[in-house]
């Protein structure tokens, strides 16, 4: 058996005040049962007992796993797809709003299959991005002509150079999260955005499949963030978020997955998805995924 990262405190504020959720399954790989902990100090919830850095591999290896293999299998891949293009314009105009330039030096840490930095190059940008799963690295050269590089790279890079910084869907994922955090806010030029998009477990489609609810993925997903706990880990790099926004489509996404582990009706996941979205429309904060607009303290403000 491989090494399980045990957290004995809270990854965010080291808490030990924490308790046992419920179980959750992964249904894209291993069909393996994961405890899922909350910390009742800062609300963050994480996947206890997952595999190590160097293990957690062979729980990508899926060809569901659409965000690496592009896969257009079966309805919910092909909406997938449908909606990305309309969802690459939509992060696009996110990041040249919230920089306030309309090109600039972008860095897109988890890039998958290259689809995003693809369009940020085609719209005038100057990109690099990093991704660990070599397949995807190469689906992305041989589709676009993207060089995207292997993870560790992104510690080899020059200080105070990046306009943008973006993780779409990917802070999740990582291992030695601050470490990253710590790394991510040295690349960014002074008035630079950090840009990350991460599942909401406060959300109303959350609530609704509670164990079942597909953002969970685990145990890829080690950490889930409410927003007041993805707050107080950026507090603690000296990172203030300036804006959030909604990302209205993922409810669907989620919600038409979560009724497909179960076996249930895909037109209930999209009412349910409707729900989400109606529960979070006076609220953004309760969106089924949400975008933070980063940047950082004044540096007078800071120790």
């Amino acid at each position: 058996m491989s090494h399980l990262v045990h957290f004995t405190s809270c990854p965010v504020c080291n808490s030990q005040s924490v308790k046992e959720v419920f179980s959750a399954t992964d249904y894209t790989v291993s069909k393996e049962q994961f405890l899922i902990v909350e910390c009742k100090d800062c609300t963050l919830r994480f996947t206890q007992n997952t595999p190590c850095e160097t293990a957690m591999q062979k729980y990508y290896e899926s060809f569901d796993y659409i965000s690496h293999s592009d896969s257009r299998k079966g309805i919910i891949n092909k909406l997938y797809h449908f909606a990305r293009k309309f969802t690459m314009v939509s992060k696009m105009n996110m990041v040249k709003e919230a920089t306030g330039r309309p090109v600039g030096m972008l860095l897109d840490v988890g890039s998958g299959t290259g689809t995003f930095v693809h369009t940020m190059e085609e719209a005038g940008w100057s990109v690099i991005g990093f991704e660990p799963d070599a397949n995807a690295r190469a689906y992305a050269l041989k589709q676009y002509n993207c060089d995207i590089y292997a993870e560790d790279e992104l510690f080899n890079l020059h200080e105070s150079t990046y306009s943008a910084i973006t993780m779409w869907h990917v802070l999740e994922h990582i291992h030695r999260l601050d470490e990253y955090l710590v790394q991510l806010k040295k690349l960014l030029v002074p008035d630079g955005k950090l840009i990350i998009a991460l599942p909401n477990y406060t959300s109303k489609d959350a609530e609704i499949y509670q164990a079942g609810w597909a953002s969970y993925d685990v145990p890829r997903h080690l950490y889930h963030f409410s927003p007041a706990s993805f707050k107080k880990l950026m507090e603690k790099h000296g990172l203030k978020i300036v804006d959030t926004k909604p990302l209205w489509l993922d409810s669907y996404y989620i919600s038409m997955l979560s009724e497909k582990y179960k076996n249930g009706s895909l037109l209930k996941g999209v009412w349910n998805g409707l729900r989400s979205n109606i529960h979070a429309f006076r609220k953004i904060e309760n969106c089924s995924s949400l975008v933070y607009i980063i940047g950082k303290v004044d540096e007078n403000i800071q120790d």
